[in-house]
């Protein structure tokens, strides 16, 4: 009888790195981003000088001591050039166009001095050319034509053959062309990378910039209105409880519709109504015992239009309940063919610290109801960036002796408020 032991069979099979089927599968390789060419791809060209070398070792050349240090001053300047148009210190520099110029002058000496063979080295100086970015565009291709058919007739004129001399225009002519184009190629996708990864950076910013701006509208809200109705529960319980039972379900339905709204607004989908925050406004300002006056005039508005003055009505009524220790606030809203108005004014007397500081900065806008809080909030500059997106204006200030008033006008053109959707979400 043979053992077995336990989670192995006659196969083989063991769940310590057995034969038994993988958890996942074979992870993959990392997607590689192709850089392109290096300046380490261009020194294999230099292989074409071989057949001049051949010449200076066989001592075929005339002068077999200057062909080696003339073959010797061209490899280390095409190296120069090369290696320091692809250095990111000197490559936008003229030291690339400086070496450019005397290895064009080394070429021009060698080929004439030499010929032969030697004609070779003006497509390498072509290839070295194409690396320059200096030369990049209208005059790289001025210096191509003229490098090119300088080549092609001093070949011609050398050893009148035809043929060879257009094979070395030719060839001088494409290695420049093709080697700047493929690197201008190169250095066009990594700008289109760039530009793609920045804007995937800006539309996450501008997401976590709407999310903390509903996120502050809210929490803000419900906050403050929670906080007054319960002062108000407080108040009211020892002496009228049907009163306070009523502020009591009033929190409740604060706290479910807050809810609601936390879920929209993380969807991305949540919409303002002007009316719904209109009646918000009439509770929460009767709440923290203020007066509501609320009048309204004119035909209906867009959504956006509605959304937008919804926000101000949130905010307006906030910086009432928490800073102005108002009796009496006044909202009115005048629409007519091509405008809106919304004006709220509070009989109240703001520290300059707290409520006109609230009103004039930060992003977003507080709903309406909120209970009094920290000066210096961050409502009202918000919104005056979005109306401002929509063509509207937002004012905010001292009212007379007394009180605030805060004042935006808005068009009702819906190709005006086209663009402010997403503010507006």
């Amino acid at each position: 009888m043979r053992l077995v032991r336990r989670g192995q069979d006659d196969g083989g099979e063991d769940p310590d790195g057995g034969a038994g089927p993988p958890c996942r599968g074979p992870a993959r390789p990392a997607e590689r981003e192709e850089k392109g060419p290096g300046r380490y791809a261009f020194l294999p060209w230099l292989l074409m000088g071989l057949g001049a070398f051949s010449n200076v070792i066989q001592g075929r050349s005339g002068n077999p001591w200057l062909a080696g240090v003339g073959l010797l001053a061209f490899n280390s300047l095409y190296i120069t050039v090369v290696f320091s148009a692809f250095n990111p210190h000197r490559r936008d520099t003229r030291y690339p166009l400086y070496a450019l110029a005397a290895l064009s002058a080394v070429t021009f000496a060698i080929a004439l001095g030499f010929g032969g063979e030697w004609f070779l080295f003006f497509p390498l100086l072509s290839l070295a050319s194409g690396t320059v970015r200096a030369l990049r565009g209208k005059a790289l291709g001025i210096w191509l034509i003229a490098l090119s058919g300088t080549a092609g007739f001093l070949s011609g004129w050398w050893d009148d053959d035809a043929w060879n001399a257009f094979s070395i225009g030719y060839g001088t002519f494409l290695s420049g062309m093709v080697t700047a184009t493929v690197l201008s190629l190169f250095d066009t996708i990594h700008e289109l990378r760039a530009t793609r990864q920045e804007l995937a950076r800006s539309a996450v910013e501008k997401e976590r910039l709407r999310f903390s701006r509903d996120l502050h509208d809210l929490l803000g809200h419900t906050l403050s209105v929670v906080v007054v109705k319960a002062e108000a529960v407080r108040r009211l319980a020892p002496r009228n409880l049907d009163a306070a039972l009523a502020q009591a379900a009033d929190i409740e339905a604060v706290g479910r519709q807050a809810l609601t709204e936390i879920r929209e607004a993380v969807s991305g989908y949540r919409e303002g109504s002007l009316a719904t925050e209109l009646d918000r406004a009439r509770s929460a300002l009767d709440g923290a015992g203020i007066e509501p006056v609320v009048r309204r005039a004119g035909p209906p508005l867009p959504p956006q239009a509605e959304a937008l003055l919804g926000w101000v009505v949130r905010e307006g009524v906030t910086n009432a309940v928490r800073h102005s220790g108002a009796t009496r606030c006044e909202i009115e809203v005048h629409v007519d063919d091509d405008r809106a108005r919304l004006t709220i004014t509070d009989d109240g007397c703001r520290p300059v610290s707290s409520g006109a500081s609230d009103a004039g900065a930060g992003p977003g806008a507080a709903p309406p109801g909120a209970t009094p809080g920290p000066a210096g909030g961050t409502g009202l500059k918000g919104l005056t960036e979005r109306l401002a997106a929509a063509g509207g204006t937002l004012r905010s200030g001292p009212d007379g002796r007394r009180g605030f008033r805060v004042t935006a006008e808005l068009p009702v053109d819906a190709a005006d408020l086209a663009n402010t959707e997403e503010w507006a979400r």
